[in-house]
């Protein structure tokens, strides 16, 4: 059995890991994007904290929310064969469920925004490959917003087109 030397803190080597020391230095690691001196100390201020924060608490609100909307829709109110337009017309008649699935809309959407936005600012590697990632970003988040909100308090189940309301069974005669 061979006898194995133990260092000043009284640790010897570690049994299959390598020993690094002058002669053998640890790999060096890159920084993903090194600072060059034209980039600022601080790019972005405390913006990402805000993100963070944001992302914590939007994905606490946004658990709450769509289990109790799956709850609610799925299992209080008879299952997945229940739900249809009349149904959905239903529920929009009331601003409850307007504010909740506009609260459901808005967090998802700005939350997935948010983490699509830190994985280009991870892994694009050119400033302007980052900046036409975030504007098509930007921009598709923000259409589907307007448009998911004008859906949700614009909708109505029996619309009246030139005086004639369109046929229905849900409609009140």
């Amino acid at each position: 059995m061979a006898t194995t030397e133990t260092t000043a803190s009284g640790i010897g080597p570690v049994e299959g890991g390598s020993v690094h020391n002058v002669d053998n230095p640890a790999p060096l690691i890159e920084a993903p994007r090194k600072r060059t001196k034209k980039t600022p100390k601080s790019t972005r201020g405390n913006f990402e904290m805000y993100g963070w924060l944001f992302m914590r608490l939007s994905g606490i609100v946004l658990v709450v929310l769509v289990l109790g909307h799956l709850l609610i829709q799925l299992v209080l109110d008879g299952g997945v064969s229940k739900v249809g337009f009349a149904f959905v017309a239903g529920r929009w008649a009331s601003p409850f469920w307007q504010v909740w699935d506009l609260a459901m809309l808005w967090l998802a959407m700005l939350h997935g925004t948010n983490g699509v936005r830190t994985i280009i600012n991870d892994y694009a590697e050119k400033d302007s490959t980052r900046l036409w990632l975030k504007i098509v970003l930007y921009a598709a988040t923000t259409v589907i917003i307007v448009l998911g909100t004008l859906v949700i308090f614009t909708f109505n189940p029996c619309p009246v087109v030139n005086g004639v309301q369109l046929p229905g069974g849900f409609c009140p005669a």
